[in-house]
């Protein structure tokens, strides 16, 4: 007999992540939902924000700066104008490391930056840290 009690997927905290990499959504996707989030996935600019226009607000977003469509600025900038997303940590993901790009995406409202290729048990530490 199966003891686990399975939460229902509402009750997770749910966590948007913007990313045109399959096989980075993949592991994201894998990592979060072993750690108990609800995950939703937009894979380009304009899915992201068709996606952030949509759903409910989650407890986080992971996003990618480089992006078809609309960038990760741009996607930024979009959460932030938006009352009921104000609060909502955003953690940029990206392979750009230069110094002005993370400044530019700080300045935009993003509350963290990690660069990719990202260490797994670092990144749920992070998001953990914002989701206290």
């Amino acid at each position: 007999m199966d003891m686990d009690v399975k939460r229902d997927e509402s009750e997770k905290p749910s966590i948007l992540i913007v990313e045109d990499d399959p096989h980075i959504i993949y592991i994201l996707n894998f990592l979060l939902v072993r750690e108990g989030f609800a995950v939703v996935a937009a894979a380009d600019g304009n899915l992201a924000v068709s996606t952030i226009d949509s759903i409910d607000v989650p407890a986080l977003v992971l996003l990618d700066v480089m992006l078809p469509y609309r960038d990760g600025f741009e996607i930024v900038r979009h959460i932030r104008a938006k009352l009921a997303w104000a609060d909502v940590p955003v953690i940029m993901l990206t392979g750009k490391s230069q110094e002005r790009d993370i400044v530019k995406a700080l300045e935009a409202g993003a509350n963290d930056y990690i660069r990719k290729p990202f260490q797994p048990a670092e990144l749920v530490a992070r998001l953990r840290r914002f989701l206290k």
